[in-house]
């Protein structure tokens, strides 16, 4: 914060020459608690003011109080002591009224709590200390005002320059004589002044904190401590809404200087506001050239991208579908439009029917892999393909997230485990279904026509290898498949029907 006026302090009153106080012994007194400020100056003669006293304040008597006690040292030491822990920051001691000089005990009694003493000449009246630090105390909040006002008024013209919002950060930095970062909806900091203003083990840890604040979505002012480092966090748009945050490398503002806060978090919230509108302009744009991509035509989109982002991915692509249930798409968007900017023509996005649909040149991942990372969503991504086979991409990489785990999921890894390992619920109740008369016989005879099946059709359809693997006689094995075709009336030497009846077991195993 710019030192705008002098702070009304003790060390100021002493050094007021019309006034001529004179401070007692200062060797044992530290340099800067002549420095603290003082709030007011009052004046008082009871034994014991502390009740009508708050902290902050100087305290003149004339030592009245005192006129009983003669110098008796244990009566001015609890004094000072009960002016101590009120928080009184000074004492001032009024000379040839009711004696002279200051009393030899109440100058150990200061020395002995660290208390300021100081003496006040009888020809300097105790109205004109108060007024003198009253005057201090108007001149600042006025320097404080006037000061608020020009911020204000900088970080207005500051937001009409070509990058406002930049601007306005700057101009903001500068006035509170800060380090000021503004971080967007995904939690990155997308503007700061002065740039690398903070220690990377500093910036990394005020990064989670404004992740923290950002997941919970709610408007909201915070104040932390990172190290020996203050930081002040603002929210920057409504509630569920929430455009970013405004990160001030400070700790309690005075009112002025929140008020100047204030004003940058409505004129940079307002202008992120304006930019959401855009940006839902761009993103209809960018899904418009999502589906002449999937109609395996790219000559539109290529000729729109390179005038508004640059040039699509340079085939082959590997095209990323994301989960379609992802709660944070627009934060999301905001961090790819930022990545687009910096990965020109290798990186392209847009909304598809079911999520977001990231295209990417075969084998760079990154951007893909950070989504999945920080958003906690699945991804999958289809095999290297060129844009005339862009529909038969996104289908593979929409079929790789919907089997996948977290993360990312490559289409090649799930293309491994086979046709039939993709089979649905709806599969296994119709092999159920189609299976039943045969369970239904076993569990009512004791036969064991199903394990005769499954152990014949893996074997290639062989009655010697079967009856080896059941460990019975090969005649059984023929037995018992006659019985099976009369109970499921099928004849089993049809090819389609021994696919059906090995991709109905397979459907249970699975």
């Amino acid at each position: 914060m710019p030192a705008v006026a002098d702070t009304p302090t003790l060390r100021a009153l002493l050094t007021r020459g019309d006034l001529r106080l004179v401070l007692s012994d200062e060797d044992h007194l530290e340099p800067a608690t002549l420095d603290r400020a003082v709030r007011w100056v009052h004046s008082s003669d009871l034994v014991d003011p502390t009740p009508f006293l708050s902290e902050g304040l100087v305290l003149l008597t004339t030592g009245t109080q005192f006129q009983d006690a003669a110098d008796e040292p244990g009566a001015y030491r609890s004094y000072v002591q009960r002016l101590a822990a009120r928080g009184v920051v000074g004492l001032g001691f009024g000379t040839e009224v009711v004696r002279d000089g200051i009393p030899p005990a109440l100058v150990d009694a200061c020395r002995d709590e660290r208390m300021p003493l100081f003496e006040v000449p009888y020809r300097t009246p105790f109205i004109a200390v108060a007024r003198a630090n009253a005057e201090a105390i108007a001149a600042q909040a006025y320097a404080r005002r006037s000061w608020a006002l020009a911020a204000q008024r900088a970080i207005a013209l500051a937001a009409l320059r070509p990058d406002g919002l930049g601007a306005t950060v700057a101009e903001l930095a500068k006035q509170l004589d800060t380090w000021v970062g503004m971080f967007d909806a995904a939690g990155e900091l997308v503007r700061e002044h002065p740039a690398d203003g903070l220690d990377p083990a500093t910036a990394e840890d005020l990064h989670h904190e404004v992740a923290g604040v950002l997941n919970r979505g709610a408007r909201a002012g915070s104040s932390l401590r990172i190290g020996t480092t203050p930081f002040s966090l603002q929210t920057l748009g409504r509630g569920g809404h929430l455009r970013g945050v405004i990160a001030i490398a400070a700790g309690d503002l005075d009112q002025e200087g929140r008020g100047v806060v204030t004003a940058v978090i409505a004129m940079a919230g307002l202008a992120l506001e304006q930019q959401q509108g855009l940006s839902r302009a761009r993103g209809a744009l960018r899904a418009g050239l999502v589906q002449t991509l999937l109609a395996d035509d790219p000559a539109l989109a290529r000729r729109i991208a390179r005038e508004l982002w640059g040039p699509l991915p340079v085939a082959p692509i590997e095209v990323a579908v994301t989960d379609a249930a992802a709660s944070r798409v627009d934060a999301i968007a905001e961090l790819l439009e930022l990545r687009v900017d910096e990965k020109r023509g290798s990186l392209f996005f847009g909304r598809g029917d079911d999520g977001l649909v990231l295209v990417v040149p075969a084998g760079e991942r990154g951007a893909v892999e950070e989504v999945a990372e920080r958003f906690g969503v699945r991804i999958g991504v289809s095999d290297p393909a060129g844009y005339d086979g862009f529909a038969a991409a996104a289908a593979q990489a929409r079929v790789a997230r919907d089997r996948g785990g977290a993360g990312v999921t490559p289409f090649g890894a799930v293309a491994r485990s086979g046709v039939l390992s993709a089979l649905s619920g709806e599969a296994r109740s119709l092999a159920r279904a189609e299976l039943a008369p045969l369970t239904d016989h076993d569990a009512a005879e004791g036969t064991q026509l199903v394990q005769t099946l499954q152990a014949w059709l893996d074997n290639d359809c062989s009655h010697e290898a079967s009856a080896r693997a059941l460990g019975v006689h090969r005649h059984t094995v023929r037995t018992r498949l006659a019985l099976i075709e009369r109970v499921l009336g099928s004849d089993l030497s049809s090819f389609a029907t021994r696919a059906e009846l090995w991709a109905a077991l397979r459907a249970l195993d699975a």
